[in-house]
């Protein structure tokens, strides 16, 4: 059986039909050019019906799903997001149509849908939703000059083996299992640390481990004990904002008696919104940065922690707040709902 021919180049081609246009017949042509008649005349009679010498596009196979059948598993996705390949399949089949999941996932890709695991985010009721969108609405237009003068903080979780980013190792096929290749957890994650943590753009302020539960007097505590010497540590100038989330210890008397003594100016904060928070940011930095020293236990872990966060430099604290008007663009086109 003899093999698929190879394409002639478009210049061969070109030169095919340039010597036919002098008048050459094609087995001179065949003759000159070392090419089969057949194909002489397959080149000439497409130059003529079409005016090109290269093939034309090909069609291809037909579709398995129809046009119609297409726009209905479109409109089903479109308007269920978590409608699965399996459901999509028995619509398909209650209408004829029988094809596997593969095919279907392949035409949603075509329409440029692709199955992803969804984004975990907080709980927005319709108060939420409605306080974060005004929130973005009235603060849009403010200078970067407002947003470097607020000292954001937050509270965290840090586990001692609970980075969860996925990692990927280099070996053979056998060694799975070889100590190298592993990465070693502990049940329930080892146990873990409470932090909390402040920054500006001029840089990291203090971080304070958290021991025990966390309560509004303890809270009180913790701002008595960091926020102002933060504020006075980033040089902080006269005018400057506290911003903090509204979980109750933070809206409790004590700590806003505490805000009020001090003369403490509050930003104005939407409930459920850690994507408007650009610590967040930090806190994502300061794990991964913890979890390359491989702490051993949670004392080891405490120090660690502090450790890196003094050390994440003014430099990357400047790119999170100077564009801070990305973030409030970003909640209006998405009309409230979370963007992280």
């Amino acid at each position: 059986m003899m093999g698929k021919s190879k394409e002639l180049s478009k210049d061969l081609r070109n030169l095919i039909v340039a010597k036919h246009t002098e008048g050459i017949g094609y087995r001179r042509i065949s003759k000159l050019l070392k090419v089969p008649v057949s194909t002489i005349g397959a080149i000439i009679r497409k130059w003529k019906e079409h005016g090109i010498t290269i093939n034309l596009p090909r069609p291809g196979a037909p579709r398995k799903i129809s046009n119609r059948g297409v726009r209905t598993i479109l409109r089903r996705v479109l308007q269920q997001p978590r409608t699965t390949p399996g459901e999509l399949q028995k619509d398909l089949e209650s209408a004829g149509t029988g094809v596997s999941k593969k095919t279907i996932s392949n035409a949603l890709n075509r329409h440029g849908l692709h199955a992803r695991t969804p984004r975990k985010t907080p709980f927005l009721k319709k108060k939420h939703v409605e306080a974060r969108l005004e929130f973005a609405t009235q603060h849009l237009d403010k200078p970067v000059t407002f947003w470097e003068k607020i000292l954001w903080s937050d509270e965290t979780k840090i586990e001692l083996f609970g980075c969860h980013k996925t990692q990927h190792v280099w070996r053979k096929n056998g060694t799975a299992h070889s100590p190298q290749n592993t990465i070693p957890t502990v049940k329930f994650g080892g146990g873990s640390i409470m932090a909390w943590g402040c920054f500006s753009a001029c840089g990291t302020g203090r971080l304070h481990i958290i021991e025990g539960i966390m309560t509004g007097e303890k809270y009180g505590d913790i701002l008595d004990q960091n926020l102002l010497s933060s504020a006075r540590l980033l040089k902080m100038k006269r005018g400057w904002i506290f911003q903090q989330d509204n979980h109750p210890k933070h809206t409790a008397k004590v700590t806003l008696n505490w805000l009020k003594k001090k003369k403490r100016k509050l930003l104005e904060w939407p409930s459920q919104s850690p994507d408007l928070n650009p610590i967040e940011n930090l806190w994502k930095e300061l794990k991964i940065r913890v979890h390359r020293r491989d702490p051993r236990n949670l004392e080891d872990l405490k120090a660690v922690c502090v450790d890196e966060w003094a050390k994440i430099p003014p430099e990357q604290c400047i790119p999170l707040v100077s564009p801070y008007r990305r973030r409030l663009e970003a909640g209006i086109t998405n009309k409230g709902f979370c963007t992280k």
